[in-house]
């Protein structure tokens, strides 16, 4: 049973990564003007990148890696919607968001520019983009009120009992229903054949401006998480190869409507934890064999875009937004997290980044995820002189003073994670330290 432990270890979380989170990916390919057969080309191409990937560097380090799919990235798409030029200044977007990732990977000076951004207002960032569509499930109730409370209910059934599969269960629901729905005209013209869609990428300001902010939001929600969660389990992560291998398989897929690839940070806990394999020295089996189901489900996209397609409007959303509670939650938390010195500019900021992004204002064809990152920024820097007191209005620490609260250790390392996406809250040092 124990040679088989990393190989069922590996089996599930290509099982709840991909169910947890397909819908989004879909959904944000659809909202920025992707067709039926692009999107299902886009699903084929990042999922099986991400899990050739995953089997290479596991492989050849002998390390629990795990590649994934950018599921805020996806969020922040959705959050977009339709932008100036067309699905091909996305396709440039997905472009230039792998070439700075690569970037990032090839020169320090770049990587310590990307950790010098705030975490709380790369948080805020993130919350702003989830906002919209974690309220989704929530609006869905009033226009469709059975099929949204089948799967609300489906979803905090599993999540009482069985938490890791609350999401699957939810989406297999939704499949329920979308099958149960369509006429039969519909599902005569579902096709499990995987296709190819190729895209001529179409440059302009807002594909600019789109990348970047996919570069932001996946390098600080899952590429620094990532890291720091497998370093946390004692792995020494490769982090140059992994921005750079991750960056190139991002430009590789995007002519093919592929999604931007990044490391995993959930799917890392799952692989590189004790549940995996008692030999730490194994566990990159589990890691291997999540790479080669990732291929094998990769196939299926073409059907699942189909069925996409007919869902009822707001079905699929409200699994993807129930998907990203977790990840919102998380994001809320740091992004209004006091400042090392007790004080409240990088909160402040994180306010002010968090609605301009979730206003979801448009300005010169440059989404809300932008300007919110630049209202945060020139906020953060105007009052940059403010984020300590002068030395003579200090007030004079006491000897006595207590020691800081005491986390419990034990209660945390026991908590069982969400099938979503981490948000930043990982130690940078750790990241910089590998370097």
């Amino acid at each position: 049973m124990e040679r088989l432990q990393p190989i069922l270890a590996g089996v599930i979380t290509a099982l709840v990564g991909f169910t947890s989170s397909f819908t989004v990916v879909l959904a944000g390919l659809r909202a920025v003007g992707a067709d039926q057969a692009q999107a299902a080309s886009g699903l084929l191409t990042v999922t099986v990148i991400m899990g050739l990937m995953t089997i290479w560097f596991s492989v050849r380090r002998k390390l629990p890696i795990s590649i994934a799919w950018s599921t805020p990235g996806a969020a922040l798409l959705l959050a977009t919607g339709h932008v100036h030029g067309g699905f091909g200044a996305v396709i440039s977007a997905f472009l230039i968001c792998g070439l700075l990732i690569v970037c990032t990977g090839l020169f320090a000076p770049l990587r310590r520019l990307v950790l010098a951004v705030p975490k709380p207002i790369a948080n805020a960032l993130l919350a702003g983009v989830l906002l919209e569509l974690c309220l989704v499930p929530v609006t869905t109730m009033k226009e469709r009120p059975a099929m949204a409370a089948a799967i609300i209910a489906t979803w905090l059934l599993f999540l009482r009992f069985a938490r890791r599969w609350a999401v699957p269960a939810a989406m297999g629901v939704a499949l329920i229903e979308i099958i149960s729905s369509a006429n039969s005209a519909q599902l005569s013209h579902l096709s499990f054949a995987p296709t190819l869609t190729l895209t001529r990428p179409a440059l302009d300001v807002t594909a600019i401006t789109l990348g970047i902010s996919l570069f932001v939001v996946t390098m600080s929600a899952q590429n620094v998480p990532g890291i720091a969660v497998l370093e946390g389990f004692g792995y020494d992560a490769p982090v140059r190869p992994i921005l750079t291998g991750t960056g190139l398989g991002t430009m590789l897929g995007a002519v093919f409507s592929g999604h931007v690839v990044n490391m995993a940070a959930i799917s890392a806990a799952l692989c590189a934890g004790p549940d995996a394999h008692p030999n730490r020295n194994r566990r990159w089996i589990a890691s291997t064999t999540a790479g080669i189901i990732l291929v094998v489900f990769g196939f299926a996209a073409a059907l699942l875009s189909a069925l996409v397609a007919v869902a009822p409007a707001g079905l699929v959303e409200s699994v993807a937004g129930l998907a990203l509670l977790g990840t919102l939650g998380s994001a809320l938390a740091a992004a209004v997290v006091a400042d090392p010195d007790g004080g409240t500019r990088n909160r402040d900021a994180a306010i002010i980044t968090f609605l301009v992004t979730a206003s979801g204002i448009s300005l010169a064809g440059i989404g809300s995820a932008f300007w919110g990152l630049v209202a945060g920024l020139v906020f953060a820097t105007i009052f940059m002189a403010r984020r300590r007191r002068p030395a003579s209005d200090a007030p004079v620490a006491s000897a006595a003073a207590a020691p800081p609260p005491e986390t419990d250790a034990l209660a945390e390392a026991g908590s069982e994670p969400e099938p979503e996406s981490e948000s930043v809250s990982a130690s940078d040092s750790d990241y910089v330290r590998s370097t």
